[in-house]
């Protein structure tokens, strides 16, 4: 069995599904940290009508069902779907948004969560000093930089481990949207166990190095 999984770690369909894992994967987290860091900050410093039901929404999609989201996303992309004109159904374009939808609500409530205590410490002083919004929401997240990269790590986490949406979205297609977690599910269905084990070491490994980096970043 060892010698299976050491010889699909050195396939070029192995090197492929992981290189395209992490790039579709890094992408939807950059998304989703560009709306979800000053979403997050925004909500904690600002009052507007709404609020508290965003707040809640924010909360509440932490455990959004992820075939949900692959389901209402190929209705969108599908071919009579409102958004079917941009064929993005089936490519690792879709993928990406299946995956920051998922992980826009984790940094978002994380990130307001984080901007609570250092709003009501620095606040008074922000607005005396005359900052705008724009720039309480920019000075804040510096302060609480550390949480707010832990919130990036985790929407990472999110993102890296998905499979139902991205099933359904992506389709699955050898050499073009296969990635490791989907190729987890095909290959132990085919027996394949050699394989599914390399894909599953490796992102075992990546979920470590998340959370030793989350765990440094706080040590520091």
């Amino acid at each position: 069995m060892v010698g299976d999984v050491w010889a699909a770690l050195e396939t070029a369909e192995f090197a492929h599904i992981v290189g395209l894992s992490l790039a579709v994967s890094l992408s939807a987290t950059a998304f989703a940290a560009v709306v979800g860091l000053p979403c997050g900050a925004a909500l904690a410093i600002c009052r507007f009508p709404g609020r508290r039901l965003l707040i809640l929404l924010a909360n509440a999609f932490l455990g959004l069902p992820p075939v949900v989201v692959g389901l209402a996303l190929y209705l969108l992309l599908s071919r009579s779907g409102p958004l079917g004109v941009l064929a993005l159904l089936f490519t690792p374009g879709a993928m990406v948004i299946a995956q920051a939808l998922l992980a826009t609500p984790i940094i978002t409530a994380l990130t307001h969560r984080a901007i609570e205590e250092p709003w009501q410490e620095y606040g008074g002083a922000l607005r005396v000093d005359g900052a705008t919004r724009l720039r309480s929401i920019r000075m804040l997240l510096a302060i609480a930089r550390r949480s707010a990269v832990t919130a990036v790590l985790a929407g990472f986490g999110r993102t890296i481990s998905e499979v139902g949406a991205v099933l359904i979205v992506g389709g699955n297609i050898a050499g073009y949207t296969r990635i490791m977690t989907t190729a987890i599910v095909l290959k132990t269905s085919e027996g394949d166990l050699g394989l599914a084990l390399g894909f599953g070491l490796v992102l075992i490994g990546i979920s470590i190095a998340v959370s030793a980096s989350a765990f440094a970043l706080w040590e520091r």
